[in-house]
């Protein structure tokens, strides 16, 4: 049997980490036992859905590498489909007209109520032998099962029970012919062979409505894994309030793929004690026992460590683009400064994002204005005039512009002075820099080259004495 998982997300809204996660499982578990993977936009809320939503999603899972081997398939485009379905199960006695108004449906919610009744449909019209008089153009719903218990045997939670008189006659298709959600899942996971349903675990409820519609079509139902949800880090239910709405906002906050997938992966899922994985990795160890019966939360720092060390140990090359698109979102024309490869290897030890390091690499493309005040008061006193004064001459006659010829001249110069190298080189820093942080000075000149460095010199020593 080939394995098929899908991920069905709704256009309503963005591709938050709650439905990334679904993605990334789903995605794993086809690439496990070399199975498809098929992207499917439920886009049936035709109010709500919008086409911008849509190409979040699209760019979304791109970003991610999520790559889909079918689709992305559109509900609203298989319409035809889901009415040949309902017209099916309406012939063979699976499924009703309801001609209850929503007066009646009101009415009858009361009297359950005030009798300390489960609120359902009561099925009054599953035995019309014809439409009442002046009756409102009808819904269709399930015959659901009066009896029995439906079982669901899923992958993480095992085996629970819904009994089917809880259970009421749901609506399959609307009183203008639209189809309904569960109807329009089922007809999509037969029609494209799914084996394996992965969600998250508030579809839980809608399972065995679906079940008995898979039971209604003669069709054998996947396997289910529903997914504990993700909480906050108060442990209260993911919001807008805890962060990023958008899987495409860690993008623009400076984060790598590779680092958001190793961080969801592990919300709820675990394989030993290790906490790093290559996507190669993932795909290897991943399969649904090990998934969590408890929900997890969100740990902000522990996405930044993880963040921070892909920065780190990534190619340099894989850098190049990203860093690249943070330094235009700030107006940074990368062409205008010194190898973003250069740039790369001095800033990647420190920044734990790639937009942390444009931000501090500003100075790089742009010679400082003004200096940071208090930088500025501890390093461009007077006293640092003759200090730069002297480096400024000994640079401007070193015949090799390298890191490590930059950095026997500073260590020289400070001997020559009888200063601490800190003397020597934190004044410089501000020069060139703007402010008291920066890469090795040796490495920032190096990169800086003269013709960056010297002019940024004679600005200091003017800004000293003014």
């Amino acid at each position: 049997m080939t394995i098929v998982t899908r991920f069905p997300p709704s256009p309503t809204g963005m591709l938050h980490i709650g439905g990334a996660r679904t993605a990334l499982f789903s995605w794993l578990y086809a690439r496990r036992h070399g199975g498809r993977f098929i992207l499917r936009i439920e886009d049936t809320d035709l109010e709500r859905s919008t086409p911008e939503a849509v190409q979040v999603i699209l760019e979304g899972m791109a970003w991610l590498g999520l790559e889909w081997d079918e689709g992305p398939y559109f509900q609203t485009q298989r319409f035809d489909r889901y009415r040949e379905v309902v017209a099916q199960m309406l012939a063979s006695g699976h499924a009703y007209h309801c001609y209850c108004s929503r007066e009646t449906l009101e009415e009858m919610r009361a009297g359950q109520m005030a009798r300390k009744e489960k609120p359902r449909y009561d099925g009054r019209c599953r035995q019309l032998a014809a439409p009442p008089a002046a009756a409102p153009a009808p819904v269709v719903r399930l015959c659901n099962p009066t009896e029995g218990a439906v079982v669901v045997r899923d992958a993480i939670h095992g085996g629970v029970v819904f009994e089917n008189a809880e259970l009421d006659d749901l609506i399959i298709a609307r009183s203008d012919g639209t189809p309904t959600y569960n109807l329009c899942v089922v007809v999509d996971d037969i029609d494209m062979g799914v084996t394996h349903v992965i969600r998250g675990d508030d579809h839980l409820n809608n399972t065995p409505r679906q079940m008995n519609i898979l039971a209604a079509l003669g069709a054998p139902a996947p396997v289910y894994a529903h997914v504990p949800m993700i909480l906050g880090p108060d442990g209260r239910k993911l919001s807008k309030r805890h962060g990023a709405v958008s899987v495409l906002e860690y993008r623009q906050e400076g984060y790598l793929p590779e680092a958001l997938l190793n961080y969801l992966v592990r919300l709820g899922w675990s394989h030993g004690d290790q906490e790093i994985f290559s996507i190669e990795q993932m795909i290897a160890a991943f399969d649904l026992d090990a998934l969590s019966k408890s929900a997890a939360a969100v740990n902000p720092d522990k996405l930044l460590w993880l963040n921070q060390h892909y920065i780190k140990t990534a190619p340099v090359e894989r850098l190049l683009a990203p860093f690249a698109e943070q330094l235009r979102a700030l107006d940074i024309d990368p062409a205008t400064g010194p190898a973003l490869a250069g740039i790369i290897e001095c800033q990647r030890e420190r920044a734990k994002t790639l937009k942390e390091m444009a931000l501090a690499s500003r100075f790089f493309f742009e010679a400082p204005t003004v200096f940071e005040e208090k930088a500025a008061a501890k390093n461009l006193g007077a006293e640092a005039r003759p200090v730069l004064l002297a480096l400024r001459a000994a640079l401007q006659a070193l015949p090799e512009w390298t890191a490590t010829a930059v950095h026997g001249l500073v260590e020289g110069q400070a001997a020559a002075l009888g200063l601490g190298l800190g003397k020597v080189a934190q004044p410089l820093r501000v020069a060139v820099s703007g402010g008291g942080v920066s890469p090795p000075i040796d490495a920032t000149l190096a990169l800086l080259g003269p013709t960056r460095t010297l002019p940024r010199i004679d600005h200091a020593l003017a800004w000293i004495g003014t």
